[in-house]
């Protein structure tokens, strides 16, 4: 079997100097198209030192030196669509974009590209984008957040970066990129059919039907196959011409002088247009997918050899050759020198440290502190904004209303604050929970989406990247199944793959868990969050009443923004409109509106254990039972603590509050100062946070098993009506369950 690799580097010498080179799609000149003949070989240099790299990491990881050699073989030509744009155009690519990272590199002083890739590909902890995480591409100084394995799931952000530059204008906002920028996102064809890509391009081109401006050029690199499977001949164009909201170019990749001159079209519509472009890039694909792909499986000999002979490098000598810039001794001493290049650079590399202790590789998952850009509030605008509310302000109320008056604060003090989703603006929400901020914000703040969860969470994301503060809203909790990879795969994941130069911080809003009475369906009345719990460095708020969203609202909103965190701010659907504990009139569960500057500081009820603030809420001194619960359970273990004081078992009922990261500290000393303990989850039972506390109290209390007992939901989806009563833990199963768990060290009253 032949060694692709090596066959692919010694062709092209033997190509040029036989003038064996591929025929060019179209006849124009370096000057037709705006280019000198020193910059187009600048161009020619860009695509041999990429190629010289994807050769060359496929030896370093054949010698162990190298772990990941998914490569820009046949894509080369993208050096020239990164010299068709500004340096300060930010770039989201797909990991096929070497050539067009290594010429925005030319474009900016002082960056020593060859050496930075090859420190990436090595995973060397000096590799300074990633610092060893994953071999990126990516640049904080180019303007080019980074990528992993990248299958559309950067599309969203970029269109919400590409809208973020209207709204900065708008709003005379002065963000990361500039107000004449222009975002570029390139993707593969197979990429394209992803529902995260088509999405995103339906989004953007969707605002710009309304004359929304959106500057981005959507690059489709299109080399007709996905690892093994073929895109049919004719798809792409078939699906992006001709459609509403978009503009569609499209260039042979294999050919400089066209991918820059279609390249500068696309750019010049985007710039002066405010419009999204669809940049369709024809090209081919040499190497297979990655290092591992054996293309020989499923493509015949002869194809991949007219595809190796259809090199881009080798379009490009004969441009070269034909229009007398360089003669075929000057384009293969070039070729060469690049080879020993890169080469020599990569023996230095291989010298370098690699992480080697977990801290060392975890030190990036939660990003550095920022200053507030908070301001105050004058007395006299925050009555005006209040003036609808001067009549009830002064009112207890229940935590829809709580929340809705917290974010007017919120947005007050926060000018680069953004709120997006489905319904949040004139209709307030589907629970009214942001009803009347677009009225004292503006439709440019409180702005509602298309309804599309990947492309509102994608679109803070974007946003964030520009130096906003998204707060997106999730209108139900279930909804975020169609777009979860857009908080575990892109937001959590931002700061740990750039050492923490590139952040998106943002509060995500998710209306959601269970207890909705007569209302059923998992996508309404779901219970289950779990999806978050595992993914590092996330932050999960969850208030069970009132005056502690407020609380954590506002506390959720400063780990965004002074500590660049994603949190998740989980809002308990059936408490929204909750006003009474007990029994009917007896507004036990509605609580006084604290203004910013009474807040609470320091609470009794609060421990403060915690460094970063996030703590339990503890109700009660009793030392029999000690409840640990949150949300909808904290409501009903507050009715259930009334029935066992009854009962003479004196209890203390905790709210967890902040459900990740937990507060073992203050957990564990609450339980340890208690007889038993009892979990109430309203989650499912396989799979909730009542098996994390339940290790926690083994692991780290001494809490023997016999003095512990959870209880769950059912492992089942939530009913309509009624039925839900049977699969979730009720006031009365708590006091039941307590009972028995008691028995042995309490006198029951009769």
């Amino acid at each position: 079997m032949s060694d692709r690799n090596q066959c692919v580097k010694e062709n092209f010498i033997r190509f040029v100097e036989q003038f064996d080179l591929p025929k060019l799609s179209c006849q124009l000149t370096p000057q037709e198209v705006g280019l000198t003949d020193g910059e187009l070989v600048d161009l020619f240099e860009t695509q041999v030192i990429s190629r010289h790299l994807d050769l060359h990491s496929r030896v370093m990881q054949k010698q162990g030196q190298s772990f990941y050699t998914i490569g820009s073989s046949g894509h080369e030509g993208n050096a020239a669509t990164a010299k068709a744009f500004r340096a300060s155009d930010m770039a989201f690519l797909h990991y096929r974009s070497g050539a067009f990272t290594l010429q925005r590199g030319k474009q900016v002083s002082g960056q020593t590209s060859i050496y930075d890739m090859l420190l990436s590909f090595a995973a060397s902890k000096d590799d300074p984008i990633s610092g060893g995480r994953h071999k990126v591409l990516g640049s904080k100084a180019l303007a080019i957040p980074p990528q992993t394995s990248t299958i559309a799931s950067h599309i969203p952000k970029a269109m919400g970066a590409a809208f973020s530059i209207g709204l900065a204008k708008r709003l005379d906002h002065q963000g990361e990129i500039p107000h004449d920028g222009v975002i570029v996102c390139s993707f593969g064809d197979a990429s394209s059919n992803h529902s995260t890509a088509q999405g995103a391009i339906n989004s953007a081109a969707w605002a710009a039907y309304q004359s929304i401006p959106m500057p981005i050029v959507f690059v489709c690199e299109d080399n007709g196959i996905g690892i093994s499977t073929s895109t049919p001949t004719g798809w792409i164009e078939a699906n992006y011409n001709n459609r509403a909201g978009l503009n569609y170019l499209s260039c042979d990749g294999l050919n400089l002088l066209d991918t820059y001159r279609v390249s500068q079209q696309a750019a010049k519509i985007a710039r002066d247009k405010q419009q999204p472009v669809f940049l369709h890039v024809k090209l081919i694909r040499l190497l297979g997918h990655a290092g591992s792909d054996a293309e020989f499986v499923y493509r015949k000999q002869e194809v991949i050899e007219a595809n190796e002979h259809n090199d881009p490098l080798l379009h490009s000598a004969r441009i070269l050759l034909e229009s007398n810039i360089l003669t075929a001794e000057q384009i293969i001493d070039i070729y060469q020198s690049i080879a020993n290049r890169v080469e020599y650079v990569a023996q230095e590399v291989i010298k370098k440290q690699r992480l080697n202790t977990a801290a060392q590789v975890m030190e990036s998952i939660i990003p550095g502190h920022v200053k507030s850009k908070a301001i105050t509030v004058s007395p006299s605008k925050r009555q005006a904004l209040f003036k609808h509310e001067k009549h009830n302000i002064s009112k207890h109320q229940h935590l829809a209303k709580l929340i809705n008056w917290t974010l007017i604060d919120l947005m007050a003090q926060h000018e680069n604050m953004v709120m997006l989703g489905e319904d949040i603006a004139k209709k307030g929400g589907v629970y009214n929970v942001t009803t009347k901020l677009v009225e004292r914000f503006g439709k440019n703040r409180i702005a509602n989406t298309l309804l599309d969860e990947q492309s509102i969470l994608g679109g803070a994301i974007g946003l964030a990247h520009n130096g906003f503060l998204p707060i997106p809203e999730i209108q139900f909790l279930a909804y975020v199944h169609n777009a979860e990879d857009q908080i575990r795969g892109e937001a959590a994941t931002l700061s740990f793959f750039s050492k923490g130069q590139f952040t998106n911080p943002m509060v995500i809003r998710i209306a959601g868990l269970a207890y909705q009475k007569g209302f059923g369906g998992h996508f309404h009345n779901d219970n289950s969050f779990a999806v978050f719990r595992d993914i590092p460095g996330l932050i999960i708020a969850c208030p069970s009443n009132g005056a502690d969203a407020v609380e954590l609202l506002r506390a959720s909103v400063k780990l965004a923004e002074e500590e660049q965190r994603v949190v998740i701010f989980l809002e308990p659907i059936a408490l929204y409109m909750t006003k009474d504990l007990h029994q009917e009139g007896d507004g036990l569960w509605t609580f006084p509106y604290q203004a910013p500057a009474l807040e609470r500081a320091n609470d009794e009820d609060k421990t403060n254990n915690n460094s970063a603030g996030l703590t339990i809420s503890v109700q009660g001194k009793g030392t029999d039972l000690c409840i640990l619960t949150y949300g909808n359970g904290y409501y009903l273990s507050r009715q259930a603590e009334k029935e066992l004081t009854e009962k003479g078992i004196h209890c203390r009922v905790i709210d967890l509050r902040w459900l990740a990261p937990l507060d073992e500290k203050g957990i564990i000393e609450q339980a340890q100062a208690c007889k038993k303990v009892l979990i109430v989850d309203e989650c499912r039972k396989t799979g909730s946070i009542s098996e994390a506390l339940m290790s926690l109290l083994t692991e780290k209390a001494g809490i023997n098993s016999q003095n512990m007992q959870r209880l769950c939901a059912q492992d089942s989806f939530i009913p309509l009506g009624s039925a839900a009563h049977h699969v979730l833990p009720s006031k009365d199963d708590i006091v039941s369950v307590a009972s028995k768990i008691c028995s042995s060290n309490a006198q029951l009253k009769a």
